[in-house]
């Protein structure tokens, strides 16, 4: 028998999440290690778990999600974005709870790219009179 399955992908700056919600007991796994584990800090667990919590499904689903590219806290954002996803094809009636907490719009901002004639993105050269 097939086990019923939800995909939700992620992305946050250069991080990307590709997050899969089983039926389960709550036990969230990140790249094959368990969420303490990976992230180490109790913020960036609290980040990726908003979701879960504010739908009350945490009992509901284990998180198992692949995640690459980035910092922590961009992947943590990532695959914040992967759970909303994910339990809207779980429970379409959530959209508006997950909309206006703002977990379903993804984050836009990115680096800007260095410019021809300075040293970084804004950065000029050092200026001095003679």
């Amino acid at each position: 028998m097939a086990q019923v399955q939800y995909y939700g992908t992620g992305r946050r700056k250069t991080s990307i999440a590709r997050v899969r919600l089983v039926p389960g007991k709550g036990k969230v796994v990140v790249n094959d290690r368990p969420l303490d584990e990976f992230f180490g800090k109790k913020t960036l667990e609290m980040i990726a778990r908003q979701p879960l919590a504010l739908t009350k499904s945490e009992g509901r689903f284990d998180v198992i999600a692949k995640v690459h590219g980035g910092g922590i806290t961009g992947q943590a954002g990532a695959i914040r974005l992967g759970i909303a996803r994910a339990l809207l094809k779980a429970d379409p009636e959530i959209k508006p709870t997950l909309k206006r907490a703002g977990f379903l719009t993804r984050d836009p901002r990115m680096k800007e790219r260095k410019k021809y004639g300075l040293k970084g993105a804004r950065r000029a050269p050092q200026f001095s009179k003679r």
